[in-house]
């Protein structure tokens, strides 16, 4: 069975980059951060990646800002101008699952800042045949559990997704009940990606998303406001509207790396959402990884 492990890292342009608050350490924009930290880090984020999959014998394919990427961002900006490079970006992360799936049975999507520290096989300890490997990120929404009308989340949170996932899928004659998902880490086989049929109807697809951030009625205006084009959100309503089986990663093989500033021993993935890479590369090398 043909598998193999991959990841992406587009630097985008300074004058694309959206503006998002500081991580809970910082000063500067999340996506200034971002920016920085990666060319930073660049070869020890793409060094691990590649230790990994040749100590688990699988290949390993990085994906960067080349000819193909570009094409693919200038539909983007033709067709939707209003879709963030960000968005654009999440996209292309799937649509490189689709075209590895022409050619690998099982497929391991890690974000560029996720750090595998095991010598374990994700491809062993996690039975592909019974669903998409993802995490569920339900927990972290509304966490101050405030009224509806009170809400006033970033697009990227969880809370936004949840609620436009929602909406979603209300307007299309289905149970708003829906999972909050994280794509940091994706592990699929070519079946599974076959049957959520991510890219079927894509055009239409947006433009929902695009009627639903005019708002309906259904949604008070501090929710619509919320209302975005991610990745998370059509994944978590493609997920429901063509009934796929998926699979919760435990957090040793996700583990979030956020606002705890504090890695627990048995972790397998670590995924730094705060991007504080400095504590990460000494908790790598003090397990001699």
């Amino acid at each position: 069975m043909n598998k193999a492990i991959y990841s992406l890292y587009i630097d985008i342009p300074e004058h694309e980059l959206d503006n998002q608050k500081p991580y809970f350490w910082d000063y500067i924009s999340k996506s200034q951060r971002t920016k920085l930290v990666f060319k930073e880090n660049y070869k020890k984020l793409l060094d691990v990646k590649n230790t990994y999959s040749q100590q688990i014998g699988v290949d390993f394919h990085m994906f960067e800002y080349d000819e193909n990427y570009k094409q693919y961002e200038q539909f983007f900006k033709t067709k939707y101008p209003q879709i963030t490079t960000y968005n654009i970006v999440n996209f292309y992360k799937i649509h490189l699952l689709y075209n590895l799936a022409n050619q690998y049975d099982q497929i391991l999507y890690l974000d560029f800042d996720v750090i595998p520290v095991t010598k374990e096989s994700f491809f062993d300890v996690w039975d592909f045949s019974k669903g998409i490997c993802l995490y569920n990120n339900n927990d972290n929404v509304n966490r101050r559990k405030l009224p509806v009308h009170m809400l006033q989340n970033s697009v990227r949170s969880p809370t936004a997704k949840y609620y436009n996932a929602q909406a979603m899928l209300h307007h299309q004659g289905f149970s708003g009940q829906n999972d909050v998902i994280n794509t940091g880490i994706v592990g699929v086989s070519n079946q599974h990606l076959a049957d959520l049929k991510y890219f079927d109807n894509f055009e239409q697809t947006l433009d929902l998303m695009s009627e639903l951030r005019q708002g309906d009625g259904m949604y008070p205006p501090n929710v619509v406001n919320m209302f975005g084009y991610d990745n998370e959100t059509i994944m978590s309503y493609k997920i429901k509207t063509n009934n796929v089986p998926v699979q919760w990663l435990d957090t040793y093989w996700h583990h979030f790396y956020d606002v705890e500033m504090y890695i627990p021993n048995g972790v397998k993935m670590i995924h730094a959402i705060n991007k504080r890479f400095d504590f990460v590369w000494r908790y790598y090398e003090k397990n001699n990884l």
